[in-house]
């Protein structure tokens, strides 16, 4: 009996998994129905808009996975199904993805010093690679673009004095608080961790190492990465690719970190990616950092940064606008290419109607 049993749970455990729907190679769709729904997600996300002043939402592109299909699928300006777009600051999730599989391979631990990789880290010897992750290195960094452009750590990394060197330029920032105990977002916490992913992997396998342990296995083909003069990816900011190469990162982590039969993000990195860091010092209401991902959910039990979504929404968030929304509970991937200038759009309302569209669906 015992023998049936197990072999019945086998045969159910591979029901399930061939039920899935991947992308092989290209994406299955299966559009919404017109609904009163549909038109709604529509007017919002892409609403007439003052092109010369650049006030009010702009979306270039906007597409929804459910269940591993292609729902919902819409471009516009010069954004088409095949235009590599900036990411922006989503290139911090990716960068957070491609480290993930480093950590599969045993390469490092997380309470690594960044020291033990990046030797200009040594004269912060206690800040550890999770640290980064958490955007808690404690350095005394600005992330300002508009207010103090003059003052700003990031403006100058990416435009003018630490442009060549950007890992060397965070480096030689002074100290604000000790590591691993209170949130400062920083960009240039994530470039240094792309400068410590070279002493990671080796010279030799670093520039290609985004591709052969994360694009690749993913089936992306559009991913380009710029790099600084020293050759270091700049892991804040500058990765570009299709919205539909995008979703297969989103579908990586909605299942978990497994593509097809292959975990090849360990649990236990997803785990970490999607735990709120628990900072010693108040964080914005609209900021719930977990492990280089955006949560739904605190370490301090405040309210979720957007209400009219699941618990366990999560998103990697990028400058004006660009977005890549993962909720599990709902086995929904949106991503949302945009050029947002004036503050008008909002995450929530996005994800309410794009939850009510597919709802109205009926769903799978």
């Amino acid at each position: 009996m015992t023998r049936l049993l197990f072999t019945f749970a086998l045969f159910l455990i591979s029901c399930s998994a061939a039920a899935e729907t991947w992308p092989a190679p290209e994406w299955s769709e299966r559009p919404l129905s017109e609904s009163a729904a549909v038109a709604a997600l529509d007017a919002y996300a892409f609403p007439p808009r003052d092109e010369v002043e650049r006030k009010g939402v702009r979306t270039d592109a906007l597409l929804i996975i459910h269940d591993g299909e292609v729902v919902y699928e819409r471009y516009g300006g010069v954004t088409r199904a095949d235009t590599p777009h900036l990411t922006w600051s989503i290139s911090k999730s990716i960068l957070a993805s491609v480290l993930g599989v480093a950590f599969a391979e045993g390469r490092f631990k997380l309470e690594d010093p960044v020291a033990n990789f990046y030797p200009p880290f040594s004269v912060h010897p206690d800040i550890k690679l999770q640290d980064l992750l958490h955007w808690a290195s404690g350095l005394d960094w600005q992330e300002d673009y508009k207010y103090a452009p003059l003052n700003s750590s990031v403006v100058a990394m990416l435009y003018t004095r630490g442009r060549g060197d950007m890992a060397r330029y965070t480096a030689e920032h002074g100290v604000a608080s000790a590591p691993g105990t209170s949130y400062r977002y920083s960009s240039g916490d994530s470039t240094v961790l792309a400068a410590a992913l070279k002493g990671v992997v080796g010279d030799s396998a670093y520039g290609d190492y985004p591709w052969t342990a994360l694009f690749e296995p993913l089936g992306i083909s559009s991913a380009t990465w710029e790099r600084d003069t020293t050759g270091t990816f700049v892991g804040s900011s500058y990765a570009y690719m299709t919205a539909r190469d995008l979703a297969r990162i989103g579908l990586l982590m909605e299942r978990g970190g497994r593509w097809q039969d292959r975990q090849l993000l360990p649990r236990a990195w997803v785990d970490f990616n999607l735990t709120p860091f628990k900072s010693l010092t108040p964080t914005p209401p609209d900021e719930a950092p977990g492990g280089h991902w955006w949560l739904n959910k605190t370490a301090d039990g405040k309210p979720e940064p957007w209400p009219d979504a699941p618990a366990d929404t999560f998103a990697a968030l990028g400058h004006w606008g660009q977005a890549l929304y993962v909720i599990p509970s709902e086995k929904l991937v949106i991503v949302r290419y945009a050029d947002d200038r004036d503050g008008s759009y909002d995450h929530n309302q996005l994800l309410k109607l794009a939850l009510s569209a597919v709802a109205g669906e009926g769903g799978k």
